[in-house]
C-alpha cells in the first residue's frame, strides 16, 4: 500500500518591533483575507523561502524584508516554527501543508523608514490585556474574566479550567505573569474569546459540528485587532520571548539610539513589560551592573534639569553570564490580582 504524501511549503514570518515615544510597535503590511470581496487584514510581514538562492534561512528572511519594506535589518534571532494543519487560508485548503518559520528582528523606528504597504502599530492594539503601564486593564475585569468564568462553567472540567484561567489572567488571587502572554491569548483562542477562533471554525466548516456540540459563540469578541491567520499567535510568541529576555540579555539596547539618558532607558523597559517600575531601583540596577556607562554630555534640556547621556558598555557582555535589565522594583499598585 502507497502512502500518500503530505505537500509542504515552507515560509518565512518576522515579528519587527520598536518603540517610538513609549509605544511598543510592530511592523505590519495589509493582506487580502480569503475571499476576493474580503477586507484586508493586518498581517506580520511574510515571504517564501527561495532554496536554489538563500543560503540560510536568516539570509532569506533579510532579503524578502527589504525587497518588501526597503528595511535593512540588524539584531534577528528566530522565534518559533509555526506548522499546524490549516493554519494557511486558502493557501493550505489546496492540501498543501505551511510550515512557517518566525523570527524576531528589534529596529529603532526612527530610523527604520518602510516602504510599500507596510505600518507600524501598537503592540497593545492587539494584546490590550498586556498594558498594565495604567494599572490593571480593564478589559480584564469587565469582558475578560466574566467570559472565562462563562466558558468554565460550561465544562465537564470546570476544575481544570478555572485553575488555567486563573494562572494566565491572574485571576482569583493568582499571580500576574508578564511573560505568559501566548498562554494567555490561546486560552482566550480555545474559549473562542478571539474573532479568529471563529473565523478559523467558519473556514473549516466546523461551525456546524460545533453548535451540534453545545458550543455557543460569544455575541462579540473581545477588544483587540485581529491578524490574518494565526499571525497574533505569532506576535504574542514575540511579546513573551521578549519580554523574557529582558532578565538576562542586553536585548533592549538594539531598540534605543546610541546615546540615551536613563529614563529614555526606563521607558522602554517598561513599554516592552507593560508595567510601571520604581526609577531610583533600576538606576541603580543599571549602574551597579555595569550595563551603562555615563558620557559627561547633557541631554538637550526641554525645561527642568538636563539629564547626563549614557551608551551600552559592551564590556558586560565579557564579565557576567546574563547581563539583562529585568524589572526591578515594579511599582506598587501596578499589578494586583482581582476574583472575577
Amino acid at each position: 500500500m502507497t502512502a500518500t504524501m503530505e505537500k509542504v511549503a515552507i515560509g518565512l514570518n518576522a515579528v519587527i518591533a520598536a518603540v517610538t515615544e513609549e509605544v511598543p510597535r510592530v511592523l505590519t503590511v495589509r493582506r487580502m483575507a480569503g475571499a476576493p470581496d474580503d477586507a484586508a487584514e493586518d498581517a506580520l510581514p511574510f515571504g517564501p523561502l527561495e532554496p536554489e538562492t538563500d543560503r540560510t534561512l536568516d539570509r532569506g528572511l533579510r532579503r524578502w524584508v527589504f525587497e518588501l519594506t526597503a528595511l535593512d535589518l540588524g539584531y534577528v534571532e528566530q522565534l518559533y516554527t509555526f506548522g499546524d494543519r490549516d493554519r494557511e487560508w486558502p493557501e493550505g485548503a489546496g492540501g498543501t501543508r505551511v510550515v512557517s518559520v518566525a523570527y524576531l528582528a528589534l529596529v529603532r523606528e526612527g530610523e527604520a523608514a518602510v516602504a510599500g504597504d507596510a505600518h507600524w502599530r501598537d503592540v497593545y492594539g492587539f494584546l490590550p490585556w498586556e498594558d498594565w503601564r495604567g494599572g490593571r486593564p480593564q478589559v480584564i475585569d469587565e469582558a475578560i474574566a466574566p467570559a472565562l468564568a462563562r466558558w468554565v462553567a460550561v465544562a465537564g472540567a470546570a476544575m481544570e479550567r478555572r485553575e488555567r484561567a486563573d494562572i494566565a489572567f491572574g485571576l482569583g488571587g493568582a499571580a500576574w505573569d508578564g511573560e505568559r502572554v501566548l498562554e494567555r491569548y490561546e486560552l482566550l483562542y480555545e474559549a473562542g474569546l478571539v474573532p479568529e477562533a471563529r473565523r478559523d471554525a467558519m473556514a473549516r466548516g466546523e461551525a456546524a459540528a460545533r453548535a451540534g456540540k453545545g458550543r455557543r459563540w460569544p455575541p462579540a469578541p473581545l477588544p483587540g485587532r485581529p491578524m490574518a491567520l494565526d499571525h497574533r499567535r505569532i506576535l504574542a510568541t514575540a511579546l513573551g520571548r521578549l519580554r523574557g529576555k529582558l532578565k538576562y540579555r542586553p536585548v533592549i539596547f538594539e531598540l534605543l539610539a546610541p546615546t540615551f539618558t536613563l529614563l529614555q532607558l526606563q521607558r522602554v523597559v517598561e513599554a516592552l513589560a507593560g508595567v510601571r517600575l520604581h526609577k531610583q531601583n533600576f538606576r541603580r540596577l543599571v549602574e551597579n551592573g555595569g550595563l551603562v556607562v555615563g558620557t559627561g554630555r547633557q541631554h538637550p534640556p526641554t525645561g527642568g534639569r538636563p539629564a547626563e547621556l549614557f551608551v551600552f558598555r559592551r564590556e558586560v557582555l565579557r564579565e557576567r553570564p546574563a547581563p539583562g535589565v529585568g524589572l526591578p522594583g515594579v511599582r506598587r499598585g501596578t499589578l494586583g490580582p482581582t476574583s472575577p
